[in-house]
């Protein structure tokens, strides 16, 4: 499916980052481990920072690290496309795991698929060591307009 092509960011990277900052402040408390690094029209690229924190027995990026960054993508494409509306949720979120992700960055390359008025469909590619180590796919649910 091809990603909606008429869409335009109304935050920059800075703006999201500084949003997530003061509106999720326990998701980076001492380090920056997820962050935005690319706002794009149409998506987004995230990333993990993953360290000794985030792995798994056997070196391995954690199943829930993973999946963390796969919402965070998600939120982040919301929220730079939508508007800053920090009350934006995941109503679901599927995700497929490929293959072992080393410590290290983890990039997320996220597009949006469809963004209307309540919802925003998106999916993500996880890449760790220069491979596709998952995909997910989700929805955003946009709160009405105050």
């Amino acid at each position: 499916m091809p990603a909606q092509d008429d869409l335009k960011p109304v935050m920059t990277t800075e703006d999201v980052n500084a949003l997530l900052a003061s509106a999720y402040p326990q998701l980076n408390r001492d380090y920056r481990f997820y962050e935005a690094v690319e706002v794009f029209p149409g998506g987004c690229t995230v990333r993990l920072n993953a360290d000794e924190r985030h792995l798994r027995p056997g070196n391995t990026v954690s199943g829930p690290s993973l999946f963390t960054l796969a919402d965070i993508g998600g939120y982040v494409c919301v929220l730079s496309h939508a508007g800053p509306d920090a009350l934006s949720v995941t109503t679901s979120l599927n995700i497929n795991f490929m293959r072992k992700a080393p410590a290290g960055p983890v990039d997320g390359h996220c597009r949006i698929l469809k963004l209307g008025k309540s919802l925003m469909v998106f999916d993500i590619d996880i890449v760790a060591g220069g491979q596709t180590v998952a995909h997910a796919t989700g929805t955003y649910s946009i709160p009405p307009k105050r």
